[in-house]
């Protein structure tokens, strides 16, 4: 398999600082998708996700990578399950729910669908994957173990194992409409810890201040979702926010 995905992202990140991408879910009836997309676009979104509901269908999620391709940017699978699995995208997370007390999501799922990301020419882009929180769907279904916020040398821990297995990504997950994102103090950790992982964050922002303050802390990528369904205008406004924290990050 290519490498192309992955390239891209390396080098806009050499090249800009901080990314985002933009969180769409196949599943649920978002009015005006083009429009939404395009606008994304537009503000500077540096690629499209696509997944993240139980009940979305493998033809949902072909649609709406097709749709979304037509805006130029990277589509990337951020499977809930295999129906997110589509040859229309470019690439996939192909993650592992690090902190789930279910086999089936540590290494289960992958074995499932690795056969699919290979027929279907999928770019495979190796993520460690945390979600931070219990109280989330994914939290529920995945059957993670939380993450106690003050205890930030517990994400190190698993980060510094995702770096050990050869893993490039490294994903911080609040959980789609968490309350609040995770810690400002986990990308930092991690950073601190790890050497090459490109830090991925996403849930429970849904401010351009809280995005800024999560890129200035060490996330390399922002990821928003609910709240392009709920306002896409402030979504823009995020999107500018996470733009803007590349020229004051170190």
């Amino acid at each position: 398999m290519t490498s192309r995905i992955h390239k891209y992202i390396v080098d806009k990140l050499k090249g800009e600082g901080k990314l985002h991408f933009t969180l769409i879910d196949p599943a649920k009836s978002i009015s005006d998708l083009e429009k939404i997309a395009g606008e994304a676009a537009s503000a500077g979104t540096d690629a499209f996700l696509v997944g993240g509901s139980l009940a979305v269908t493998p033809e949902e999620a072909g649609s709406t990578a097709r749709a979304l391709k037509k805006h130029g940017l990277p589509v990337i699978v951020f499977p809930g399950n295999l129906n997110c699995l589509t040859p229309e995208a470019d690439a996939v997370l192909f993650v592992t729910l690090m902190n789930s007390a279910e086999p089936y999501y540590i290494m289960g799922a992958q074995v499932q669908g690795a056969l699919l990301v290979k027929r279907y020419g999928l770019e495979a882009l190796p993520t460690g994957y945390v979600v931070v929180y219990g109280s989330t769907a994914v939290a529920h279904v995945g059957r993670v173990i939380p993450i106690p916020e003050d205890r930030p040398e517990i994400i190190a821990a698993y980060a510094l194992a995702a770096e050990m297995m050869g893993m490039k990504y490294f994903y911080i997950e609040g959980g789609s409409g968490a309350p609040k994102p995770a810690p400002y103090v986990f990308p930092s950790t991690v950073k601190k810890y790890t050497k090459e992982l490109i830090v991925i964050v996403g849930g429970g922002i849904r401010e351009p201040d809280v995005a800024s303050r999560i890129a200035s802390a060490g996330a390399d990528i922002i990821v928003t979702g609910t709240i392009v369904e709920e306002d896409y205008e402030k979504a823009v406004k995020i999107i500018k926010a996470v733009k803007a924290a590349s020229s004051t990050s170190s």
